[in-house]
């Protein structure tokens, strides 16, 4: 069975530091007609589970903390069982929508059961394997501490959440972003890969890494 990436676009809202903004999110998912991982589970989880179907869903992996991209984790990590996988270093931001000092009562449900245990730690350089190819943890820090991409060099593209967009780095004007922490990111790790590289991003869409990479001196510019 040959693997593939799916597209589900899911309407919700993104808040941090006290402002809360309406956005839609990109959740892609990757593998086969027997299993497959859930990337970034935005806003809603019944949506999400209707995508992945009766497939065994193997892993919902983060590719950083913000409510926006884990608000659906913890429901549809106990509709099926599927771990969630997040960089330690956005923990802070995981404990922002689920706290980890909740009562008893907010553990009833089995979604909040989900909710309150910490996700698995993703490491740089960690190899995921799904539907017979291998997704590769890549630490982009710089939108967040804990932002990471997930490479897919086997069918030519990479998740890159909300480090990397069409027409430049992600936002970095909120609390534990850094803008010259996202530029290295992306000039060491991402844009190092072929130019022919499909970016998979966290809103809108998609992008090229060569034409990213002709860009770069521009969105320096811009960003100071």
């Amino acid at each position: 069975m040959t693997a593939r990436v799916d597209h589900l676009v899911t309407v919700g809202t993104f808040s941090l530091d006290g402002g809360t903004w309406d956005l839609d999110n990109n959740v892609w998912i990757v593998g086969d007609d027997t299993e497959c991982v859930v990337i970034d589970a935005a806003h809603d989880a019944d949506a999400i589970l209707k995508a992945v179907g009766d497939r065994k869903l193997l892993a919902i992996l983060c590719t950083h903390g913000h409510n926006d991209h884990i608000g659906a984790a913890a429901s549809v990590s106990a509709a099926t069982g599927a771990p969630v996988w997040l960089h330690p270093a956005d923990t802070m931001l995981w404990e922002m929508v689920f706290p980890a000092d909740a009562t008893a009562a907010a553990v009833e449900t089995a979604a909040s059961a989900a909710a309150n245990r910490r996700p698995n730690a993703l490491e740089d350089g960690q190899l995921i394997a799904v539907a017979g190819i291998t997704l590769e943890v890549l630490h982009t820090p710089g939108h967040s501490p804990g932002s990471v991409c997930f490479s897919a060099p086997e069918l030519g593209t990479i998740f890159s959440g909300d480090t990397l967009f069409h027409g430049g780095p992600g936002a970095t004007g909120r609390s534990f972003s850094d803008f010259p922490t996202i530029i290295d990111s992306i000039t060491t790790t991402l844009l190092t890969l072929p130019a022919a590289t499909v970016v998979r991003t966290g809103h809108g869409q998609s992008t090229l890494i060569g034409d990213e990479a002709s860009q770069r001196e521009e969105w320096i510019t811009r960003g100071h």
